[in-house]
């Protein structure tokens, strides 16, 4: 399906779905055209090599006349002017590495939830999109060609690291990576939790209400938990406050 924009050239971002999921009009540096990747791979070798893997290579712009693809000038704008330069950081390009604006132009939603009331600071311009994602998917032990963070919470871990440390007693959450509990890019709730309350963690540990069990109370592996759930959240009430894990208590009582 072909679409279009007054004024401009439209490109499409597609990935493992038969549907765009963007459609925006082209990044632009005054006076530069596109040259295609064959161009960049010239001094980006080993770049422009592995990131023909990378979803992001699948960004394209319609109409532009190059046959090879301009997956790299999607995100870094046409790079005439750079090349013509000899390169270097920052020179007529467009480096998403230092501004996030770039990304958002097709990360919709993401974009969205760094407006959340609690977030982390890329839009204040203190963080970057790029210290938690590999945008040329070179690192291959994340997933989806490297845009996820397979390597999860070592990617959190170099900035939280008391709460990714090894724990004598892990939190089986923790093998999922962070964000079985928080939204790395935003949420209305402190600490980017997905939920504020105990359905946070009820999304694991399941309540028992079957024979023998009074009507009304509820047990969470073998102890009733009625009482304590009318308490407050399992981790804020004074019970499971090492949540991440504990070096002393199984059940991260403390």
């Amino acid at each position: 399906m072909a679409l279009s924009v007054a004024g401009g050239v439209v490109f499409f971002l597609n990935s493992c779905s038969t549907m765009p999921v963007a459609v925006v009009a082209p990044l632009e540096i005054p006076g530069a055209h596109n040259v295609g990747n064959h161009v960049c791979f010239e001094c980006h070798t080993n770049i422009v090599r592995k990131f023909e893997a990378s979803p992001h290579a699948h960004l394209y712009l319609e109409n532009a006349g190059l046959k090879d693809g301009t997956g790299c000038e999607s995100c870094h704008g046409p790079g005439s002017k750079h090349v013509e330069a000899g390169g270097g950081i920052g020179k007529f390009i467009i480096n998403p590495g230092q501004t996030p604006e770039a990304c958002f132009r097709c990360h919709l939603a993401t974009h969205a939830e760094f407006q959340l009331p609690v977030h982390h600071p890329v839009v204040e311009g203190h963080m970057n999109c790029v210290q938690c994602h590999d945008p040329h998917g070179e690192d291959i032990l994340k997933p989806e060609g490297g845009l996820a963070m397979a390597q999860l919470n070592e990617t959190c871990a170099q900035c939280h690291r008391e709460q990714t440390r090894p724990f004598v007693f892990e939190h089986p959450a923790l093998r999922e990576g962070c964000t079985a509990c928080h939204n790395p890019h935003g949420s209305i709730n402190r600490m980017m939790l997905n939920q504020a309350d105990n359905n946070l963690c009820f999304r694991c540990h399941s309540q028992v209400q079957g024979p023998g069990v009074p009507r009304g109370e509820i047990f969470i592996g073998k102890s009733p938990h009625s009482s304590y759930l009318q308490m407050g959240t399992c981790w804020a009430s004074g019970c499971h406050t090492a949540m991440h894990g504990s070096d002393i208590n199984p059940i991260f009582l403390y």
